[in-house]
């Protein structure tokens, strides 16, 4: 819905970069320009873009150290795991003393992998 105080911003993006964000903010239930309207607007209230802009390359490669690699892992496992959790879904664990892997169930019960 537009009011008065709206304006037009053109913007050029690569076409396959639009398509993927297209598809990114459809599931998150917004278009490009509520999508852009959030982005504005916690850039404003932050006083600063709402991330992380950094001259490093990205990924891992050179200058990154094995402590950085593993914090990133550790990280995105625990991550993942807490989502998995969420989302009632079993997870994947190890079970260094019996030396096995298995899947604990969200109700906390053990799956041991045979094999």
């Amino acid at each position: 819905m537009s009011t008065q105080n709206d304006v037009r911003i053109t913007v050029r993006v690569d076409r396959n970069l639009k398509e993927i964000a297209d598809r990114l903010f459809e599931r998150l239930g917004m278009n490009m320009t509520t999508a852009f309207n959030v982005f504005l607007r916690k850039a404003v209230d932050e006083n600063a873009i709402p991330f992380a802009v950094s001259a490093r390359p990205a990924g891992f490669g050179m200058g990154y150290s094995a402590e950085d690699v593993t914090r990133a892992f550790s990280e995105t496992v625990a991550k993942e795991t807490a989502y998995s959790r969420g989302q009632g879904f079993p997870v994947a664990r190890y079970d260094a003393d019996k030396g096995q892997a298995y899947l604990e169930n969200p109700d906390g019960k053990r799956e041991y992998v045979s094999g």
